[in-house]
């Protein structure tokens, strides 16, 4: 799990124990990221609710990143003070996380616990409006952490799951249109329909021969990413690249983006190649994007390791959601790589999994490079 940071300085943040609980304080600037529960404990539960509220309904304006999971949080207001004063306490809240940021002196100014004897001089109805109102939270984040209930907003997104695959459900935010993973995606589709009726030589062709690698110059390094040996194979490239492609390449920008496209693809077939210029598959043509997006897919699931995941699973004649973070899902996948690869070894199994294994280990690099160049810039 990535270490939490300061969302103003970019240092990592200090855990911090107090009475009730645990919090996380800068050591440049004293800003602190507090659990709303840990609030609940010390600070008024009114002022809590209303945190919440805001957030949850994206009342306020654009904040800063949250300390935990890195995405924009909301900015609330919450008035102090006696009402005529209009003065208020400007807080970064993450609703998703649960967690509060805290400026300096911010914290000393939130509004204490009430006493017993003021909560009950509140109206009748309005203490049954606030208890509503806190069944409700309480129901609808509920519902959002089910594992039972499909995400039926999208109407697509039955198709993928009736093929068994991942559907994001609780992504990170895209701020900016994914042109280059969308025009990628459009190419690759593009290039099959025009191959697909003189598929088996186009591959022969251009494809990347392990035992022949440097064939037309080894152009073929590059050719082969743009070839699929049939619908399914093309159809799960690319709905993977267009997941997770749109949250890297807004993450990193266009150009470092397509530089981590590249460079996986690229070594994931050298990793290929090495593996096979002897035994049963060194003249076997290798072919698909799937070396480049498991760059993308690793990249991902390490900046994003807590974006929720889902999968319908069938047993027998009835089917059940799940749903598990990034990480666990990356976890799984590479559990499922280095098998496929011994298959590959063996010479019985058709999946290029040194390919994917090698992309990977370019999207670790990469995730590694930019956590670096993060902790270099915020000294």
């Amino acid at each position: 799990m990535p270490a939490m940071r300061c969302p103003r300085c970019r240092v990592r943040l200090n855990r911090a124990t107090t009475e009730h609980g645990v919090c996380f304080v800068c050591p440049k600037c004293n800003g602190r990221a507090v659990a709303l529960a840990l609030l609940r404990h010390d600070g008024s539960k009114d002022a809590v609710r209303s945190l919440w509220i805001q957030s949850h309904d994206k009342t306020g304006t654009p904040g800063a990143k949250c300390p935990v999971c890195d995405q924009p949080t909301v900015e609330v207001s919450l008035p102090i003070g006696p009402s005529s004063s209009g003065s208020a306490l400007r807080l970064d809240v993450c609703a998703g996380c649960q967690f509060a940021w805290f400026d300096p002196a911010e914290f000393e100014q939130f509004p204490s616990a009430p006493k017993v004897a003021e909560e009950k001089t509140l109206p009748q109805p309005a203490r049954e409006k606030l208890a509503i109102r806190e069944v409700q939270m309480l129901a609808s984040k509920a519902e959002a952490e089910s594992d039972d209930g499909p995400p039926l907003d999208e109407p697509w997104r039955w198709l993928p799951a009736m093929l068994g695959m991942p559907i994001e459900q609780n992504g990170p935010a895209v701020n900016c249109w994914p042109w280059l993973t969308w025009g990628l995606s459009a190419v690759l589709v593009a290039i099959f329909a025009m191959t697909v009726s003189n598929l088996r030589v186009v591959i022969d062709t251009w494809g990347l021969v392990p035992g022949d690698p440097w064939r037309y110059g080894g152009l073929t390094f590059a050719t082969n990413f743009f070839l699929h040996g049939g619908w399914l194979h093309l159809i799960g490239n690319v709905y993977f690249l267009l997941i997770f492609g749109d949250n890297v390449e807004d993450d990193l920008g266009r150009w470092r983006y397509a530089l981590l496209i590249a460079v996986s693809a690229l070594v994931g077939d050298v990793c290929h190649v090495l593996g096979n210029l002897h035994g049963a598959h060194s003249m076997i043509p290798s072919i698909g994007a799937s070396g480049g997006i498991s760059g993308v897919i690793v990249f991902y699931a390490l900046r994003f390791p807590h974006a929720q995941l889902g999968m319908m699973l069938r047993y027998g004649f009835y089917f059940r959601w799940i749903r598990f973070p990034a990480y666990v899902a990356m976890l799984f996948w590479f559990l499922l790589q280095f098998f496929y690869a011994f298959e590959e070894q063996m010479g019985i199994g058709n999946v290029a999994a040194l390919a994917h294994l090698g992309g990977a280990a370019v999207g670790v690099a990469a995730w590694c490079f930019w956590r670096f160049g993060a902790t270099k810039e915020s000294m």
